[in-house]
């Protein structure tokens, strides 16, 4: 059963009793998400056209701050998330009732039918995929992939060669995938993958996380 926890900067994240583990950082659900994805993976993208895939679409804070913050950037963008296991509505209600960011925007992301394109906005497509990441076939070429799958230590075999090779094939040249993870066999596997790997300042809490290019 997941249980909702109030993180550090007062934005909601779901605890997950089975794997132990948090959809976010507890330091800080929405400021991890902006360190991570939106300052080190969507800013970094000199496009005007973008193409994103995110892995685990969650919560959907991701996706919301991609359409916030592309107001000011103003690209168009086609966003592509995948998701094993989507929330039930009770669980949404309850993220919308506690500070989520922009719950309007975010109602809208999560009751966007799954498996057909819908846009949010004029400037933002959204394609929510009900999928494993083991068995999912990477239809699009990405600019961007959000990589946001529970901790390797959790989920192990979401972080393998074979899975970064897979979304390498994926990515333009000069794509950018981000994770917070930066552990030593996750950059390992995707510099065995092609990555060009980077390890950067991670957001409070954490010491590092990881940006990889595909040269």
């Amino acid at each position: 059963m997941l249980k909702k926890t109030i993180t550090a900067d007062n934005s909601p994240t779901l605890y997950v009793p089975e794997l132990d583990e948090h959809y976010h950082s507890v330091k800080g659900a929405l400021q991890e998400s902006m360190h991570v994805f939106i300052n080190a993976g969507l800013k970094q993208v000199q496009k005007n056209q973008i193409n994103i895939l995110e892995v685990g679409f969650g919560t959907g804070l991701n996706a919301v701050l991609t359409v916030i913050m592309n107001v000011k950037l103003n690209k168009k963008i086609y966003y592509e998330t995948i998701e094993k296991y989507p929330l039930s509505a009770d669980i949404i209600e309850d993220l919308l009732n506690n500070n989520f960011i922009e719950p309007e925007l975010t109602k809208q992301i999560h009751h966007a039918p799954w498996d057909k394109d819908v846009k949010i906005s004029e400037n933002f497509t959204l394609k929510k995929i009900k999928t494993d990441l083991k068995t999912y076939i990477p239809e699009q070429t990405f600019d961007l992939i959000y990589f946001d799958a529970f901790a390797p230590d959790k989920q192990p075999q979401l972080w393998t060669e074979e899975i970064f090779q897979k979304l390498y094939h994926a990515t333009y040249h000069n794509g950018i995938l981000v994770t917070y993870s930066s552990k030593g066999t996750v950059k390992q596997a995707l510099r065995a993958a092609g990555f060009i790997v980077k390890r950067l300042p991670g957001p409070k809490g954490k010491r590092h996380m990881v940006q990889a290019i595909k040269k």
